[in-house]
Formats: C-alpha cells, structure tokens, sequence
C-alpha cells in the first residue's frame, strides 16, 4: 500500500534513517534502548501507523562467537512463535547483507522497563505492585505452559516493559530463553547474577528458576533496591545466593502479606509455587474483588 508522505521541501518531516525491504518499517537515530548486544531504535511502522522498536544487531561485532549469533536468531524465532497480550511481539525480522545486520521489528512500550518507570514514580501502591505482579506471572505461565516449556533465565526489571497510560506490563529480551521438553530441565548458567536463582549455578534446573526472579522483582518494585547491592562482587552474591542468605532488601519489606509472598517466590525449587499456582494466590484476592464490585456496579447501571 502506498504510504502518504510530506513534499520532500517539507524540512519539518523528521527523516528515516532506513528503511526495511519492504518499505513498511523505517527507523530514526533516536535510541531507546542499548545493551552489550544489541541497540533499539525508535521506529515507525507506515501501513497501521504506529511508533514500535527497531532492534538492530551488528553481526560483525560477534564474527568470533557464533554462540552469540545463533542466540540471537533463536530470540528472533522463539519471538515469532509467541502470542500473548503479556509478551512483547515481534512483527518482522531481517538479515542486512550488505551492513551485516541483523533487524527485527517489535511493538514498543511507551514508557519504557519497569526499572526506570518505578524509579520515576516512587509513591505507588502495594495494589498498583499487584497489577503489575500479576501480568508479569501471566506471561511466566504462557512461557512454561507453552509446548515446548520456554524459561526465560534473565527475568528482571529492566527485561519487564510498561505502557504506564493503562498499566499494561510485558515481558521482554528473551534472548537468554531456553526451550525445554519434557523433562523441563536446562543446563547452562545464564542470566542477571542478583536475579539467578541457587540452582542456576548448579546447572541442573527448572520454569522454577524464573519464579524465583519473579520474586526478586518484586522485591525490587517494593524497595526501589536492586537485590544484593549491599555485595560489591558477583562472587560475593555466588555465595550468598549459594548459602541461602538473602538480600539485605528484604529488610525493607515491612508489609507482612507482601513479604510472605515474596519468600514463597524464592523459597527452595521445590516449595516455589508456579505460575498458575501464584496467580490463584490469595495475595491477589483484593484485585479479584474489585473487579466483582466493577461488574456488580455495570450490572447495576445496566438494568
């Protein structure tokens, strides 16, 4: 479909950088984002109109790991296979031979990871935490209910993204993703040290890795702290973590109900409660009762 476009006099039009293949897609030179491996650009989808995230990955900077590249291009092919309304999407995905780039188009949330956005809004609710909590668990349990069972290993803050006008949270970064079979077992040490659960280290794991950063997340929605910062080392977290002492944040907790939660989160593997488990937890009643009052009160004005 032919896209409108302003007279090319028109020195208000803020121009892209590039354009995909098919024209669709075109980037600006504003960063989003950037991490040790990729960079994300604004970008503009011009057939539905929409701002979304333009990923980009210079190969060359990887000729010599091909582990990298082909974690990468594994992101890009779990990514396509996901649907669900807490999972960012992925929309599009190309290789630039010529700038040896790898490009892949995803939706972009408006205010960025839930890091930085909780960091800017200090004075939230316990109940605003719980909405937040929960999207976050219903995308955990699309991840390790899917066929194959996927972890996604790197569960944190920044990997979590908001669209803070209506409060909608989706999980993001699956680059560290692993998909399992049936045993739901995995055996490489991966992820954000002060997130990794004990059994990470070990190399012998489950989904249940991921409940227990859940936890840490909340932990650090609660405390604005990032777990274990007291520890100046990854060595020094390796052997709390290993020796079951947790982080000095927890010290901070001071809501009983949100502190029991938490601790159920990063209990031991097997006393953690999945997804499905969590979501039916009675920390989320409140919310539950609060939707029922909305629908009493829409049936009410309906009749």
């Amino acid at each position: 479909m032919p896209c409108l476009s302003p007279d090319s006099s028109d020195k208000d039009a803020e121009p892209f950088v590039e354009v995909d293949p098919t024209g669709r897609y075109g980037r600006y030179s504003d960063l989003l984002g950037a991490g040790a491996v990729k960079k994300v650009y604004r970008g503009f989808d011009q057939e539905e109109g929409l701002e979304v995230a333009w990923n980009q990955v210079k190969l060359r900077n990887f000729a010599e790991d091909q582990s990298v590249i082909d974690r990468l291009y594994s992101e890009v092919m779990l990514l396509r296979t996901l649907q669900n309304e807490n999972i960012i999407e992925l929309y599009n995905v190309w290789t630039d031979m010529k700038h040896n780039t790898l490009n892949f188009i995803t939706e972009v949330c408006t205010s960025g990871n839930l890091r930085e956005y909780r960091k800017k809004h200090k004075h939230v609710s316990v109940k605003a935490l719980k909405k937040w909590s929960r999207q976050i668990l219903r995308g955990l349990e699309y991840l390790h209910t899917h066929e194959p069972c996927i972890i996604h290993r790197d569960l944190n803050c920044s990997n979590v993204f908001i669209n803070g006008n209506v409060g909608q949270v989706k999980i993001g970064d699956l680059g560290l993703a692993a998909i399992v079979g049936k045993s739901h077992a995995a055996h490489s040490i991966l992820g954000t040290p002060e997130f990794m659960a004990p059994e990470l280290y070990e190399e012998e794991y489950t989904e249940m890795v991921d409940i227990y950063s859940f936890g840490m997340c909340v932990l650090e929605m609660v405390t604005l702290e990032i777990p274990y910062s007291e520890c100046d080392s990854i060595a020094k977290i390796y052997k709390k973590v290993t020796s079951g002492v947790g982080p000095q944040a927890m010290n901070k907790v001071k809501d009983p109900e949100v502190r029991s939660f938490i601790e159920r989160c990063i209990a031991m593997p097997r006393a953690r409660p999945s997804a499905s488990d969590l979501l039916k937890d009675p920390f989320f009643a409140d919310l539950e009762e609060d939707f029922a009052d909305l629908e009493e009160d829409v049936a009410a004005c309906s009749n």
